[in-house]
């Protein structure tokens, strides 16, 4: 089954290792879709057909939808079926579309986001993966991560748990997986428009880290190898290696890179000719499959042509619509077993469907239904929590969650970074601004102070950067990039 697990404050197994580590507190399952990839019109070559597909999207979001519970919920404590909002994302099923019984009031997506709003979610002691998982899933289901409510903002949950000390890390570096789900969160959860609103800086940090992640035959696994010539020459495992792959084309890596190319061998090694399955580390299953594929997805790789195609004439797409029980739709974990698996169906379904690991909502049909929802500014009063990276030039960069009050519908970025002077998650994102008060042109930052045409500039959103002022204004859930250029 595919899972990242979590146990004792920290977290990182490959999805394949669901036999030995049952014991385990289970967090983090695998993601959501990014619709990068449609297999719906396919070669001649190819052996599932177009119609066989679409069959089994079909069943498949039937299974799915059985799944949520009386209160119109998916997600809950321990192993939940919250990966359900990508897989039906990408099979084209809108979450406020799925009611209990019809009851509209108990829409996934409406019962979802007040789960993500709450105070106490995801728990007393929270990783960065929970906030990953949440970002992937809420982006999937149509709502704005950044702006769950007033008070949530899931971008800025992720960017406190930046590693100071090792650029490009999100969470514990041991545990490479927080940072590759970092970039599939970050690079996958667009703004609504499309758009990124990650700066490159921050990007370019996070791809780096990425790649020396990469092992020697091309994969990746959940832990952190780079730097340890021992960790490097170990075999990598079909599972993270999807996800890596994902993470890399997501953050604009094109598939003709060498990394990628790489990894593209490493998982054509592990097909196994006469059922198009890829061969994981701890054996043959539906989930380690659905990662792989999900992968080649986001990339753009057909996984049903060329180096995917077996000399048998089989596939990846085969192998998984092998395992679907019809016409029930869910998918089991391994061939031989007699039931399906919950969250193998949803690591099937996605991949399947021409997902990746988070997908664009669709349209909704529910009548008045919007795409998106999304806070639509502050609440004076309640406490609340920005996104703030500072690239002064020289490579440095700071990131870092801005914990502040607001007092009125929106602020100002002047206010910001006093907020972020005063306290930022991780510290030090923020010693000081020139001028310190009022609402003129931001002269220093950091100690770095405007030289010619160097300047202070702000980006929100992924916008184009300009001068940067301390009365700009600043709305809820905006990603605020100040850079020195």
């Amino acid at each position: 089954m595919s899972v990242i697990s979590r146990t004792a404050g920290t977290f990182g197994t490959s999805p394949t290792a669901r036999a030995s580590r049952t014991s385990r507190r289970l967090a983090l399952v695998a993601p959501a879709v990014l619709g990068a990839f449609a297999l719906t019109v396919l070669p001649a070559a190819a052996t599932s057909t177009p119609a066989q597909i679409a069959t089994s999207k079909t069943n498949g979001a039937t299974y799915v939808k059985s799944l949520q519970a009386a209160d119109g919920s998916y997600a809950g404590s321990g192993l939940s079926n919250e990966w359900a909002f990508g897989a039906l994302a990408a099979a084209g099923t809108a979450a406020v579309d799925v009611t209990p019984g019809g009851d509209a009031t108990k829409n996934a997506r409406t019962v979802y986001r007040n789960l993500l709003a709450t105070p106490g979610w995801p728990s007393a002691t929270p990783v960065v993966t929970d906030y990953q998982r949440g970002t992937l899933n809420a982006y999937a289901a149509g709502i704005d991560p950044a702006r769950v409510s007033a008070s949530r903002n899931l971008i800025a949950d992720i960017y406190g748990y930046w590693q100071n000390a090792e650029a490009g890390y999100f969470g514990p570096s041991a545990n490479y997986n927080g940072t590759v789900f970092a970039a599939l969160a970050l690079g996958g959860a667009r703004t609504q428009a499309g758009g990124g609103r990650i700066p490159q800086a921050l990007v370019d940090k996070v791809v780096t880290r990425v790649r020396a992640n990469q092992h020697n035959d091309g994969g990746w696994t959940y832990a952190k190898a780079e730097g340890s010539a021992t960790e490097l020459a170990k075999p990598g495992d079909v599972d993270m290696t999807g996800a890596s792959m994902a993470a890399l084309c997501v953050s604009g890596v094109p598939n003709t890179d060498p990394d990628i190319l790489q990894a593209k061998a490493f998982l054509k090694s592990k097909l196994i000719n006469t059922s198009g399955a890829f061969n994981a580390m701890y054996g043959i299953n539906t989930s380690s499959n659905g990662w792989a594929v999900s992968g080649l997805n986001a990339c753009g790789i057909n996984p049903q042509t060329g180096d995917f195609l077996t000399p048998a004439g089989r596939t990846p797409i085969d192998f998984l619509i092998a395992q679907q029980f019809n016409p029930g739709g869910g998918f089991k974990y391994q061939p031989s077993d007699t039931t399906p698996s919950a969250y193998s169906s949803l690591d099937a379904l996605r991949a399947v469907a021409g997902g990746g690991f988070t997908a664009v909502p669709p349209t909704p049909v529910t009548a008045g239904a919007p795409t998106w929802v999304a806070a639509g500014s502050f609440t004076a009063g309640t406490a609340t929590k920005l996104a703030l990276s500072v690239d002064d030039g020289t490579g440095t960069l700071k990131v870092c969650s801005v914990a502040f009050t607001p007092t009125g519908a929106a602020t100002t970025l002047g206010d910001v970074l006093a907020a972020a002077t005063g306290t930022s998650t991780p510290a030090g994102c923020v010693t000081g601004v020139v001028p310190a008060s009022g609402t003129g042109t931001i002269t220093s930052v950091n100690g770095k102070p405007n030289t010619g045409s160097a300047t202070w500039k702000v980006s929100v959103d992924g916008s184009a950067f300009a001068g940067a002022a301390r009365d700009k204004v600043i709305g809820v859930g905006d990603t605020i990039a100040l850079r020195y250029s």
